[in-house]
């Protein structure tokens, strides 16, 4: 799924970096490191504007996500009350491994925007699997867990949904960041 922003410079150069997220906990890539630690989003979002400094610090968290650091997505994402935090929170720790608590902070999500669209995908990617009409991140929760617990053979296509969740969930910050 292609971006619905144009990002920054910055952005842009980590996301055209970044290969493939996995369902679990992965291996945190040092080479991003240097560029988010101590970030200054004035920096990172170039000449952007920011107007919103909450959703640009779930920016850098859901950046810190894609590359694997899973403690520093943590750190930010469970200091931000939103739903915006909540969901990145919820994916931090599906991909932890922590399946209960991932749906304690999917509750607390109750309805994105982007609900619609990433029920979409996961119809097109997973239709047996997602026949229902509202998106149920529940359920996609326990499709993660049976794919890494068992190592099934629809690992790829929870990437795929996985990726895309990602995707619309960073679009939608970067959006109320940069009130794009």
């Amino acid at each position: 799924m292609k971006p619905t922003v144009e990002y920054s410079r910055n952005i842009s150069e980590l996301l055209r970096n970044w290969q493939s997220m996995p369902l679990d906990a992965g291996t945190p890539d040092p080479s991003v490191a240097e560029k988010l630690d101590s970030v200054m989003l004035e920096r990172l979002f170039g000449s952007a504007v920011i107007v919103n400094k909450t959703a640009a610090r779930l920016c850098v968290a859901g950046l810190w996500l894609l590359y694997d650091h899973l403690e520093e997505c943590h750190a930010i994402a469970q200091s931000i009350e939103t739903p915006d935090g909540s969901y990145w929170h919820a994916i931090m720790h599906r991909r932890e491994g922590d399946f209960f608590n991932s749906k304690y902070w999917y509750r607390r999500v109750r309805e994105l925007e982007i609900f619609p669209s990433l029920l979409h995908e996961a119809k097109s990617v997973m239709p047996e699997r997602f026949p229902m009409q509202r998106w149920d991140p529940f359920l996609f929760v326990d499709c993660c867990e049976e794919a890494v617990q068992k190592n099934n053979n629809f690992v790829v296509s929870c990437q795929k949904i996985q990726q895309v969740e990602w995707q619309l969930l960073f679009d939608q910050c970067y959006q109320k960041a940069t009130a794009d």
